[in-house]
């Protein structure tokens, strides 16, 4: 089926997508700024947010590798700022399931909409793309594909199985989605044997309904209880993003309900505005602050380790994570909590049709 992509000047798109139909992100403003004096877009950054541009020979190296590959990196599609540093040590963060989330989270750089196909291929070009950088260490994570029975399971773990295949002694490191709390997605990875097991909480309870629509707080949270509980030697893993609207008490509460379920690791980095159709930031935190949150998690709530700075994000550094950091035994939450969440109103037709493709369900919207 060859992708169809609708261009609107509505839609949010950061480059031309060809996996999707592209969508509004909807409105920038959520009740939480309410009397906030927020961040304009173009505000200076304080200093310690500024960085070198790209463009090193390893980083043009594997840019070009990407595009013979025609694979996606969510170091290019959600902008972050430490593609520089990464790609020029050979590390990257692979993308699978195409380029198109079906969900549209107010931070979040990646397009949002309705995805239009699935790569089958997709595994098999990853894999012989980290044994062409011959990576030790690789991390890969994905859109949202609502509209797949599994939301992409089997993908991630064939991924994982051809990428052990040719690279045996590179860790794989896994960054799902919730899947819609559905435990038999999660087996489905966690069978795979990935190396660490990661999925975002991103932010507070408070500002979660807001800020990221088709999620749940306590699902994010369960869903890591739920695999440890299936694999308790996995590390597992999340990241918060500051500077969205959140107060220091309800961090806190965020670590402490984190360590209920038996989280590893965590990953605390400054929230920076993609674009008008983004939520605008609330305020910058300094690298003080960033130095106080890692001794406060994992001197107070027992984190085995917390990656925290203005330019942090899920994968820095996380091949030295991957060797270092060992496992949790299993916490008091255990079981999925708010699986029983509908889509978005905005796709009513998701999961209307599938189509069998050997191991894989394939997606197709009409």
């Amino acid at each position: 089926m060859s992708a169809t992509l609708i261009k609107s000047s509505k839609g949010y798109a950061p480059g031309d997508k060809d996996t999707g139909v592209v969508k509004p992100k909807g409105s920038s403003k959520i009740q939480a700024h309410n009397g906030l004096d927020t961040v304009p877009l173009r505000a200076q950054k304080p200093a310690w947010l500024k960085v070198r541009p790209p463009g090193g020979s390893e980083y043009l190296r594997l840019k070009r590798l990407m595009r013979t590959q025609s694979l996606h990196t969510v170091c290019e599609e959600a902008g972050c700022p430490n593609i520089g540093e990464c790609w020029e040590a050979g590390t990257a963060t692979f993308m699978i399931l195409g380029d198109v989330c079906t969900r549209a989270c107010k931070y979040c750089a990646v397009a949002h909409g309705l995805p239009t196909e699935l790569d089958l291929d997709e595994p098999r070009r990853v894999a012989e793309s980290v044994q062409t950088m011959s990576l030790e260490h690789v991390v890969i994570t994905s859109v949202n594909r609502d509209e797949l029975s599994d939301g992409g399971a089997s993908i991630y773990a064939e991924t994982i199985r051809q990428i052990k295949a040719v690279m045996p002694n590179c860790s794989v490191e896994v960054l799902i989605p919730d899947f819609k709390g559905d435990e038999k997605a999660l087996r489905i990875v966690q069978e795979a044997k990935p190396a660490i097991i990661g999925h975002n909480l991103e932010t507070v309870e408070r500002l979660h309904p807001e800020v990221r629509p088709g999620a749940r707080y306590w699902r994010s949270i369960s869903f890591l209880g739920a695999a440890k509980k299936f694999d308790p030697s996995m590390v597992t893993k999340t990241g918060i993003i500051l500077g969205m609207g959140e107060r220091d008490l309800e961090v806190h509460q965020a670590m402490k309900d984190l360590r209920e379920a038996a989280v590893d690791i965590l990953t605390l980095g400054q929230y920076l505005r993609p674009s008008l159709q983004h939520i605008p930031v609330a305020r910058w935190v300094t690298p003080f602050e960033f130095d106080e949150w890692k001794r406060i998690g994992e001197g107070t709530y027992g984190f085995k380790h917390v990656e925290a700075g203005p330019l942090v994000r899920s994968s820095y550094h996380a091949k030295e994570q991957a060797r270092q950091v060992e496992p949790s035994k299993v916490g008091r939450i255990q079981e999925v909590l708010e699986a029983d969440v509908s889509l978005p109103e905005e796709f009513p037709d998701l999961n209307l049709v599938q189509l069998k493709l050997g191991k894989y369900d394939r997606g197709v919207v009409s």
